[in-house]
């Protein structure tokens, strides 16, 4: 599904990733986990296409095509999706429209029909209830005056409508309480443990892991990755910290 080979890349002249290597097969959920300023985010804005972000070495393929010569709307269309640690508000369009025009346009770029306004909000009900989000808040402008649960549950609803291959998830727990956790990381396991997908879950902590249950942990440090195990690397994690799990 997605094989990151010897992965290079700067921002503003400064080396953050330095041959990152990692391969996530289809059907199986990784998380990564890192101390700060190892290079996690930089890996999802590179994998996303955010601009300023310059590729200076190795090679990215996803369904065995260069990612890396894609434009980012072409990623997304491909089935790429990118979820942020902060989620920015859209002050004046509303959930419903954004998440219908982003889906029909992704449906259009794929050679597919558009859903009709009634089609969309089936679909659009079916997913907030997924995420426990009341379908009001989806009549609202994006994000603005959500809390910082409301919006990751928004975000996870947007990740359900437009049901992608591939999910990239920065920091998803960041801002949740207990009972938002399971009911987001229940919505994950339910979107995109199927085949035919893939899961790449950036976070610091083993809470969301409990839920999620991932295949692989992975630890990044220095721009690559220095250490992969099972979930117990996770629990080791939160017992003693990066420097005594990396030094074993």
């Amino acid at each position: 599904m997605l094989k990151i080979e010897n992965l290079s890349a700067e921002i503003g002249g400064k080396q953050i990733l330095n041959g990152l290597t990692l391969t996530v097969p289809d059907g199986e959920v990784h998380a990564i986990m890192g101390p700060n300023g190892a290079g996690k985010s930089t890996l999802a804005y590179v994998l996303g296409g955010r601009p300023g972000y310059e590729v200076t070495g190795g090679s990215v393929s996803f369904n065995e095509v260069d990612l890396l010569e894609m434009e980012p709307h072409e990623r997304a269309a491909a089935g790429l999706f990118l979820g942020f640690q902060y989620p920015v508000e859209i002050p004046g369009v509303s959930n419903v429209q954004f998440l219908r025009e982003a889906l029909n346009a992704q449906r259009g770029a794929r050679g597919e029909d558009p859903l009709s306004g009634g089609e969309f909000l089936k679909l659009a009900r079916e997913k907030a209830a997924l995420l426990k989000l009341d379908m009001e808040m989806l009549k609202r402008n994006v994000n603005v005056g959500f809390s910082g649960g409301e919006k990751k549950r928004a975000e996870m609803v947007q990740m359900g409508i437009l049901d992608p291959k591939l999910a990239i998830l920065d920091e998803t727990d960041s801002g949740l309480d207990i009972d938002a956790l399971r009911v987001v990381g229940e919505g994950i396991n339910t979107i995109m443990r199927l085949p035919g997908k893939a899961t790449l879950l950036i976070t610091h902590y083993q809470r969301l892991l409990d839920v999620v249950k991932p295949d692989y942990v992975h630890i990044l440090a220095d721009g690559r990755i220095v250490k992969t195990g099972g979930p117990e690397i996770a629990v080791r994690l939160e017992n003693e910290g990066y420097e005594e799990v990396m030094a074993a």
